[in-house]
């Protein structure tokens, strides 16, 4: 199905999302990281998760891609935030949850299991804790709990790139430099499908503000570790060992904070969804599913 738009409440934005699959088969919420786009999900990780009879829902998240993009806030003072100033939030990731319950709203989804990547891990665990009766189970990759002590970032994972460029090719250089230091050492670098990846995201709309303003928002949410335990469904949590963005011990603390989740470490994985893995990945996501729509507990 073609990218189409949906008036989400209560934010009453305009979210851009692709469905996959056949509507009658289990539906899996696909959630990405701060400035990730529908298409960050790739198509060929999307195609292992139909193949094993999974119905895939992917979308831009405000202020990323095409969807309602919050240009009149504040600007964000991602520098005061880290110091521990949140006052320039313009959002929360309870906001960004509640985006997510709209859209399966407007798709007249009573429930859904969730995939969330990076930020988006974060934001899948919020629903869960928020909206439990809309969650069958949970997975997290490459993301953590809030808690400062884990999870940390390697001030260099972006190298010296800065902010990303205005102009396409140098927009695509951009990325293939920040890809390459904040991706996989364990995996082949696709230098060629890397830069024409980041066309289509360039093509789509890049907006830095708006990152930043997601970026606060991951930071005004604070740690939910301690409400973590109250999650009940079956959770999924995978993690790299290379990982410079989240490091692991995030991976293994949100795993160690919800009961009888499964965890699932990749040597050589940083924070990248590598081809490689993809039909792995598939299998575990398709694996707790399946457990989880049987009502039975996830398998180590």
């Amino acid at each position: 199905m073609a990218e189409q738009q949906a008036r989400v409440e209560p934010a009453g934005i305009e979210i851009t999302y692709e469905r996959l699959g056949d509507p009658g088969d289990p539906p899996v919420l696909l959630i990405m990281g701060a400035a990730g786009q529908l298409i960050d999900w790739p198509d060929g990780l999307c195609a292992e998760l139909i193949g094993r009879g999974l119905q895939v829902i992917r979308f831009d998240s405000r202020d990323a891609g095409r969807s309602t993009h919050l240009s009149a806030a504040p600007p964000p003072d991602i520098m005061a935030a880290m110091a521990g100033d949140v006052s320039s939030a313009a959002y929360t990731l309870s906001e960004m949850a509640a985006d997510s319950i709209g859209l399966l709203d407007a798709l007249g989804i009573e429930s859904a299991h969730l995939v969330g990547a990076s930020m988006g891990g974060m934001i899948a665990q919020t629903i869960a804790l928020e909206y439990p009766q809309r969650v069958r189970s949970l997975t997290s990759i490459m993301s953590t709990t809030g808690n400062p002590a884990v999870g940390q970032s390697d001030p260099d994972a972006f190298g010296q790139a800065g902010p990303p460029p205005a102009d396409r090719a140098a927009y695509q250089d951009w990325s293939v430099a920040t890809k390459r230091a904040s991706g996989s050492p364990g995996f082949a670098f696709d230098e060629a499908f890397v830069r024409a990846h980041a066309g289509r995201v360039f093509d789509r709309g890049v907006d830095f503000a708006g990152m930043m303003r997601q970026a606060v928002a991951v930071l005004a949410s604070g740690d939910r570790t301690a409400r973590l335990p109250a999650v009940a469904v079956p959770t999924l949590v995978m993690h790299g060992t290379a990982d410079r963005i989240f490091d692991i011990s995030g991976g293994r603390a949100t795993a160690a904070a919800i009961p009888g989740s499964k965890l699932v470490v990749f040597e050589g994985m940083g924070h990248s969804l590598p081809r490689e893995l993809w039909p792995v990945f598939a299998g575990h996501i398709g694996a707790l599913i399946a457990a989880a729509e049987r009502g039975v507990p996830v398998a180590d």
